[in-house]
């Protein structure tokens, strides 16, 4: 192997791949497969998620106010009130719920998630070409999978 590639490898090495979801879409995801599961049977109430998931009623509530914000839930007012899926769980997708969910999804530090450039080296780094790609193939994932998929 070259000099080339061991420059190449380091250059590749010192980015972060730090793309962790947090708990927002763990839990997120979670409820909203809850959902996407009663999606004939109507609305679930945020303590009923709360208790079957185990997780926390407040937590939750600041979660579906992100997801309701995003139009990909409902509420709905009443005795047997509660959430519903705003749309088919056909018609969601993964990539839109951690969207909802999450601020930035983008794997690399240096690219939004729309591939826009923000780098403190002025990307002539060479590895930019396959950055963009990556997250390009993770984006597509993402945006293939359908919460129907998850049930």
């Amino acid at each position: 192997m070259g000099d080339s590639y061991e420059r190449a490898y380091y250059k590749l090495r010192s980015f972060e791949l730090d793309m962790k979801f947090s708990t927002r879409t763990t839990y997120g995801l979670r409820a909203m497969i809850k959902l996407a599961k009663n999606w004939e049977k109507g609305s679930l109430s945020l303590p009923s998620i709360a208790r079957a998931e185990g997780l926390s009623r407040g937590y939750l509530e600041k979660l579906f106010s992100q997801l309701k914000r995003q139009n990909l839930v409902i509420s709905v007012k009443g005795t047997k009130g509660g959430y519903k899926l705003a749309h088919d769980p056909n018609k969601i997708t993964v990539y839109q719920i951690i969207k909802a969910l999450e601020k930035d999804i983008s794997p690399f530090h240096c690219l939004d998630d729309d591939g826009k450039v923000y780098c403190a080296k002025g990307c002539d780094c060479g590895a930019l070409i396959v950055l963009n790609k990556v997250q390009q193939a993770i984006n597509k994932a993402m945006k293939n999978i359908k919460l129907s998929n998850l049930v």
